[in-house]
């Protein structure tokens, strides 16, 4: 409508005054009802004609969206294990802290896993304290063994040097048995030795090892039964949380509540037409009225500008996707900052607002080499964006009636 009468003024108006006051045609007379279309053919026909290449201009170079959201991430509560609640420490629209306790699991089975743990741990601390006495016996084995064998070597000596002395003192079947006794106790004292080595082995890496193990299990049983504690990961307010002890929660199926963080609204998402994709930059200048704060106007920054369309992304499934889904188009997603912080504080998060974006050619009107025609052009591109403003303004003040009157609540 703006753009109608304004052109009206540059073309409607110029035409009418020419009839009035050159032609001398007045209104009621020569220019009435049935005859003002061939009257004003010529300022109706540039009005029209104007007013649509203004809208197309307007609606292009400065693009606007009703598609303006603060979006925000609510944080699903959820433990890390099934089990059955046997106690909660919060309500409904409580307002908790972060790692504020929510509620709290059946633990009975890993409190078993603990006290398994911990009775394994005493069990190889008790075949340490075994192992080594056995160490002190196989160190007393060994002192008996080489006390054989020296026992043994002295004899067998003796009796070699007394035979060799005067032969045939010595029957050679004794001389022979006592080589084999020599042999013998050699054996039994490599066989202590050895079992010495084993228990030092056992006692310097096995049981080490298997207490290691058994203490790794203490802390995995521990982490289990802290997981039967949910606490909240972050500052904010819990929704939907109606658990009662008895129920059971399972973290693939069955929530238990939400948990919205508490934070204000630092920017919002807008959505615009795919055909403003050569239009929207970064570091466009914008405005922004939102429901949630009426008859505000918040000028904005576009600080990213999604270099993809939703609409268009494929996921990996077992059907053939036909491109007839993807027949209707998404929209250009930006992200739009305040220009200046704390502006919207007191929106809501998820609140919905109107946003315009403004084509600034500021920096091309600075080039030297800038034809006439062209310049010109882009001060008229500037310009008209105050018709854009205007617009803004107006759903700001007619926002709120709008939402109250006419919306039939």
């Amino acid at each position: 409508m703006l753009e109608l009468l304004l052109c009206s003024m540059l073309t409607v108006l110029p035409d009418y005054l020419f009839r009035r006051y050159v032609q001398g045609k007045r209104f009621g007379r020569e220019i009435t009802l049935f005859t003002v279309w061939f009257e004003l053919r010529w300022g109706i026909t540039l009005c029209l004609i104007l007013t649509v290449a203004l809208i197309t201009t307007i609606f292009y170079f400065h693009p606007s969206t009703k598609s303006a959201t603060s979006v925000f991430r609510t944080v699903t509560v959820l433990p890390q294990i099934n089990g059955r609640v046997v106690e909660t420490f919060v309500e409904l629209n409580q307002r908790v802290e972060e790692g504020q306790p929510l509620f709290r699991l059946d633990s009975t089975e890993q409190e078993a896993d603990l006290e398994t743990a911990r009775r394994r741990i005493a069990e190889i601390e008790a075949a340490m304290i075994v192992a080594k006495s056995r160490l002190d016996e196989a160190d007393g084995r060994i002192t008996q063994a080489r006390g054989a064998l020296q026992q043994a070597v002295d004899e067998f000596e003796t009796r070699s040097e007394a035979n060799r002395k005067s032969p045939g003192s010595i029957a050679e079947r004794d001389v022979e048995r006592m080589g084999v006794q020599v042999e013998t106790q050699e054996g039994a004292l490599d066989a202590a030795l050895a079992s010495r080595e084993a228990i030092v082995s056992e006692i310097e890496f096995k049981l080490p090892a298997e207490k290691a193990s058994a203490e790794a299990a203490l802390h995995e049983a521990e982490v289990e039964i802290k997981k039967t504690l949910v606490v909240a990961g972050t500052a904010g307010v819990v929704q939907q949380f109606a658990l009662q002890p008895g129920d059971i929660v399972n973290p693939m199926m069955r929530p238990a509540g939400i948990l919205v963080p508490e934070r204000h609204a630092t920017g919002l998402m807008a959505g615009f037409g795919q055909i403003e994709a050569q239009v929207l930059k970064v570091g466009m200048i914008g405005e922004v009225t939102c429901v949630a704060m009426p008859w505000r106007i918040v000028p904005m920054v576009v600080t990213e500008v999604q270099n993809v369309i939703a609409s268009g992304q494929v996921r990996p499934t077992d059907t053939l996707m036909d491109v007839q889904h993807f027949a209707k188009p998404g929209s250009i997603t930006v992200v739009m900052q305040p220009l200046y912080p704390g502006q919207l504080d007191d929106l809501p998060q998820g609140g919905s607002c109107i946003a315009n974006a403004y084509t600034n050619n500021h920096d091309a009107l600075q080039d030297p080499n800038i034809g006439s025609l062209h310049k010109f052009g882009l001060h008229a591109i500037d310009t008209v964006c105050i018709v854009h403003a205007m617009i803004l303004r107006i759903q700001a003040l007619l926002l709120p009636i709008k939402a109250l009157v006419f919306s039939g609540h």
